[in-house]
């Protein structure tokens, strides 16, 4: 069977938004969850291949897809394109790539899906959103970091918490703590102690030595706050301000620059 690489126009006119799933043919796991138009679910085996960029935000997230494309090609194998829903708008094609972001775990999707504060959760979870008292941040500078468990699911909450992102160094060396939050709770606090660039020399631990990551990414190096700080707001809820819907970006501060 020859590979598809492109859609021919008549195809893409009838597809509309779509939501895909790349597969590791290795195993059968979906490893990347996207949705686009026209021949978008083909650009990121496309500049795999070619070794160029591809137009995407998150830089993190396309080392960690083209990694996984690369080491498939490197078998002589190519991605699985699973076109999951088609023909549909723009705002039900966010939600139901939302939905899959939550279904599948251990993908390289660093963010989680539109509208996350609604999505996948057990019903103590439920429980726990609705029902915990809402943080008071208003005697502290608190940086806020949402969590993707899916991506982080084999870290721990501090290694999740702390690289890479792509945040102004200045202001958030100025945070008093670091809520790390996940669906809508907060479940750890950190102190940095000091903030670095995304590099090798900082965080061997997350970078080989062929990853580069651009300047604009950091992490933190730095300790759980004190006991008295975690009491304040382990386990509260994040205030209404920072999950409205929409609030997709998973960086987010309580104070000014």
């Amino acid at each position: 069977m020859n590979q598809i690489n492109k859609f021919p126009e008549e195809v893409n006119k009838e597809l509309k938004t779509y939501v895909y799933r790349l597969i590791d043919p290795r195993n059968g796991e979906t490893f990347y969850v996207g949705k686009g138009k026209g021949n978008r679910v083909f650009d990121h085996l496309n500049c795999a291949v070619k070794n160029i960029s591809e137009n995407d935000k998150d830089e993190d997230e396309i080392t960690l897809k083209m990694q996984r494309i690369r080491e498939i090609n490197k078998l002589g194998l190519t991605p699985i394109h699973i076109i999951h829903r088609h023909g549909l708008s723009d705002e039900i094609a966010l939600e139901v790539e939302a939905a899959l972001i939550d279904a599948y775990p251990g993908l390289t999707n660093l963010k989680n899906g539109n509208n996350s504060e609604f999505g996948s959760m057990t019903s103590q979870e439920i429980l726990d959103k609705y029902q915990a008292e809402t943080a008071d941040f208003k005697n502290y500078k608190i940086l806020i970091i949402k969590i993707n468990r899916s991506a982080s699911s084999n870290m721990s909450t501090y290694d999740a918490t702390r690289f890479a992102w792509v945040i102004n160094k200045e202001r958030a060396e100025k945070a008093d703590y670091i809520v790390a939050v996940e669906k809508g709770i907060i479940i750890d606090v950190f102190v940095a102690k000091k903030w670095h660039k995304a590099r090798r020399n900082y965080f061997p631990e997350f970078l080989s030595e062929s990853t580069n990551y651009p300047n604009k990414r950091h992490g933190f190096i730095g300790d759980k706050a004190e006991e008295e700080i975690r009491k304040l707001f382990l386990r509260k809820r994040l205030p209404e301000d920072y999950t409205k819907k929409g609030a997709s970006n998973p960086i987010q501060y309580n104070y000014d620059k």
